[in-house]
This record gives C-alpha cells, sequence and structure tokens, in this order.
C-alpha cells in the first residue's frame, strides 16, 4: 500500500479528513500520516470512542500493509506522539486505547519510549 491508497482508506473510516488530506501541497506518506495522527489526537481530546477505535484500526492496517515509507511515516508521526496524547487520559481510557493498538505497534512504542532512558 502506498499513501494514496492510505489515503483513501482512511477516508474511507473518516469521510470528513478529505478536505484536509487534499489541503496539503505536499502529499507524501509523512503528510497523509500526520493528518490522520491529528485526527486521532482530536478523537481522543473528545472521547469519540467509537470512531477512535476504528481509526486505530486503520492505522494498523496501514502499518501492515504499508511500504516502507508508510511503515516509517507511521513510526515516526503516529507512534511518537502517541504518549503526549494519552498523557491526561485517565488510567482506564489509555488502557482502552492501546488495547486497540495491535501488539507489534506496541512494541515500538515500547522501544522509543524506552530508549530514551538509554
Amino acid at each position: 500500500m502506498n499513501y494514496l491508497q492510505a489515503a483513501q482508506e482512511i477516508t474511507d473510516v473518516v469521510p470528513d479528513i478529505q478536505n484536509e488530506l487534499q489541503k496539503n501541497t505536499t502529499q507524501n506518506s509523512y503528510s497523509v500520516i500526520q493528518t490522520f495522527t491529528d485526527r486521532i489526537k482530536n478523537m481522543i481530546r473528545q472521547n469519540d470512542r467509537n470512531l477512535l477505535f476504528k481509526s486505530l484500526q486503520k492505522m494498523d492496517e496501514i502499518y501492515k500493509n504499508g511500504d516502507t515509507k508508510l511503515r516509517n511515516a507511521v513510526e515516526s508521526t503516529f507512534i511518537y506522539s502517541l504518549d503526549n496524547f494519552t498523557t491526561f487520559c485517565n488510567e482506564e481510557y489509555r488502557k482502552a486505547i492501546f488495547t486497540h493498538i495491535s501488539l507489534d505497534l506496541q512494541k515500538i512504542y515500547s522501544k522509543q519510549i524506552y530508549k530514551h532512558g538509554m
């Protein structure tokens, strides 16, 4: 899957994101994932669990089926930002979010978090 296919799949889950994706003058894997990450951040803040959990599943699919650039974009944009998004969530909500993220992405998250302490 390339970034154009990812953008289409994201739009299938979050139809109103299409305008945001098209606003980016430079469309590439990083801009698509950044836009989707920003939307997920808003879902977390607004406690929109239903759409959030579908979006987290889609992010997992993009990571699993994406080309190298998409996978790198997910790791460096979404996973890197995840800690900031969930810092102020209560423990129950934070656990619910992480249970909807694949084990592969959870492992990458853990590596990023613990890497800074080394």
